[in-house]
């Protein structure tokens, strides 16, 4: 017997059905020059080859390459049964596609063929963030999990050299792993990770030893150097990291459940230096030395102004949450959602300006529209024939 997977054919409350009815009105929508595809995208990470492409990571149980300007598919990188999640480029000179995904695996394959590789297995549980990175002359790929754990694998072997978890046995389930660009060097990495807990963790990694960095508190914040393990700046799961600055003089970018995007400043300890109140779960934050991009599970693509700190515009195309940006040069974002969809929003300022007044324009229309529209009578034709009748009748 067939099963139907239509949400209409089944229960529903008024507002979820108020929500399926406002994406589907909207799902039409052309902003943003969209580039549609079959599958939710649950992440995305930029070509290290070229600027017009990007890698994403989709429900489908693929990773895909595509091409920004000609909004081609390049090449599908295929063999999960469950959806990928993260997606990342490594390897011996960048010539491996890694995959994290729900079946517990991080996939590969060989990026210019598409042939599978090894599938590395030690997680527990969901993989759901991976970054590639060299040390010590050995080409590293390190993943985070449901299962609370970060595992660190030698690329060329497959061989697991480290497993870390938090010392406390607080943390949560991973959500994002970054590299801090300043700490790193050769020989050692700094390695920072998010989870589903509100605490930022930082970890230092070599080939030989992997740990925990414990901190102490500046004097001038308390007297006895109390040790600090984690930065506490968002109150819950921290979805994103990223470093924006100069090589010398980069801070921490995060994007929180808490509807807030904040900068943590570096020469400050890692506390907050600026904060961006998106209003929703924020999955992702970019920076430009102009503008900081904030984007979530409210569909939107917000544009606020650095200098200012006040939002300067919205981008509204998508029509379900956004789940990653990325930068495509200084003057143009790229986002992608599980709506399936990848759009570009223009940064510079004729872009922005055109922007405004056409969504100025819009409401305008929509609010003109409005008012013509039609008073529909409370009674049908036929009962207001009905009623008629009968004031003819009483009138006689």
């Amino acid at each position: 017997m067939s099963r139907s997977t239509d949400p209409g054919h089944f229960f529903q409350t008024d507002a979820s059905e108020s929500i399926r009815a406002r994406r589907a009105a909207k799902s039409g929508n052309k902003y943003g020059n969209p580039i549609v595809l079959q599958s939710k995208i649950l992440s995305c990470v930029p070509d290290p080859f070229s600027s017009a492409a990007i890698y994403i990571a989709e429900s489908a149980g693929c990773v895909r390459k595509v091409n920004i300007e000609t909004r081609d598919t390049t090449i599908v990188y295929r063999g999960p049964s469950a959806p990928v999640t993260s997606v990342a480029v490594g390897g011996n000179g960048g010539a491996i596609v890694f995959g994290g995904c729900w079946d517990k695996d991080i996939w590969s394959w060989d990026r210019e063929s598409g042939t599978p590789g090894r599938r590395f297995k030690g997680h527990s549980d969901f993989v759901k963030t991976i970054i590639c990175v060299k040390t010590g002359g050995i080409d590293i790929l390190i993943s985070g999990g449901a299962d609370k754990k970060i595992l660190v694998w030698d690329t060329a072997t497959g061989e697991r050299l480290h497993t870390l978890r938090d010392k406390s046995d607080t943390m949560m389930a991973l959500q994002d792993l970054a590299i801090d660009p300043e700490e790193s060097t050769e020989s050692e990495i700094i390695l920072i990770s998010s989870s589903s807990d509100p605490h930022i963790r930082r970890w230092r990694i070599s080939l030989t030893s992997a740990e925990q960095i414990l901190d102490s508190e500046p004097e001038t914040e308390a007297q006895n150097n109390t040790i600090r393990s984690t930065i506490l700046e968002h109150e819950t799961s921290v979805y994103k990291l990223r470093f924006f600055g100069d090589e010398e003089d980069s801070d921490l970018w995060t994007a929180s459940a808490d509807g807030t995007a904040k900068c943590l400043s570096r020469a400050k300890h890692w506390t907050t230096e600026e904060t961006y109140k998106h209003g929703d779960y924020v999955r992702d934050v970019v920076v430009t030395g102009d503008w900081v991009v904030t984007t979530g599970r409210d569909e939107d693509v917000k544009i606020w102004d650095r200098a200012t700190g006040k939002l300067w515009h919205v981008y509204d195309g998508h029509y379900q949450e956004v789940t990653g940006l990325l930068l495509l040069g200084e003057s143009k974002v790229a986002s992608v959602s599980i709506d399936g969809t990848i759009r570009t929003w223009g940064l510079s300022k004729p872009d922005l300006e055109k922007a405004k007044k056409e969504a100025e324009e819009r409401q305008i229309d929509e609010v003109k529209e409005e008012k013509v529209q039609p008073k529909t009578g409370l009674l049908t034709a036929e009962e207001e024939a009905e009623l008629a009748e009968l004031m003819d009748s009483d009138a006689e």
